[in-house]
């Protein structure tokens, strides 16, 4: 039986390029199961401007008290520490802006249309987390575009309009409706859910989980 997972997450959220690793590794360890997995969008700040804002402010703003700020540092040093172990170069020293990630997860639709979702969030998550591009920017955006081999033409065209705009935002939306309140958070053919960058081996024990069910509704992919 096929599991189909969902994976919805944020390309500004640290916790998700761990998690994308994790829930790899997890199919990575049950090669016994048919895994389909399919990236949804999800922002975890809707309000940041399309031109996004200066991200020292933003993060002053978001973590402003001294315990803020303390726990603010502990969870840089905590991903840094975890992304050590799963191959994840962060450098959050790099980060100028806080983007807008719509129009980034208008790249992640189109690249997944192309069978290329998965490079698209690795480049998308390397681009703003190691890089420190602004992944708001659709000049970045293009140049990521040609980098898992979309044709950046189109995408500048299609970026330069509203195409998908409804779709990715409904999208969201659904998945809000459904309960999401954090990510990352996976899905098992919309039957089980699993919150949170877990370890590889509790979400290989997720997958085999929703193996041994009948899905009630397979994903749209």
């Amino acid at each position: 039986m096929t599991v189909v997972i969902e994976m919805v997450s944020d390309l500004v959220c640290p916790w998700c390029w761990l998690g994308k690793r994790r829930i790899e590794g997890a199919i990575a360890l049950t090669p016994d199961v048919d895994v389909q997995l399919i990236f949804r969008p999800y922002e975890l700040d809707p309000s940041v401007p399309a031109g996004g804002v200066d991200y020292k402010e933003y993060m002053r703003e978001k973590f402003g008290s001294d315990e803020g700020k303390e726990r603010a540092s502990a969870m840089r040093q905590a991903l840094i520490d975890y992304g050590q172990e799963e191959g994840i170069p962060y450098q959050f020293d790099k980060i100028t802006r806080r983007p807008n990630s719509f129009d980034a997860h208008r790249l992640v639709r189109w690249a997944q249309g192309q069978e290329q979702g998965s490079a698209a969030k690795e480049a998308l998550f390397k681009a703003f987390f190691h890089d420190g591009r602004d992944i708001g920017d659709h000049e970045v955006l293009v140049d990521i575009a040609g980098q898992i081999a979309l044709d950046q033409k189109i995408v500048a065209d299609l970026l330069a309009t509203d195409a998908d705009v409804e779709n990715v935002r409904n999208e969201a939306n659904l998945f809000r409706q459904m309960g999401v309140t954090g990510v990352p958070t996976y899905i098992a053919n919309r039957q089980f859910a699993a919150q949170g960058a877990e370890t590889s081996e509790k979400l290989a024990k997720f997958i085999r989980h929703a193996a041994t069910h009948e899905p009630e509704e397979r994903p749209a992919g």
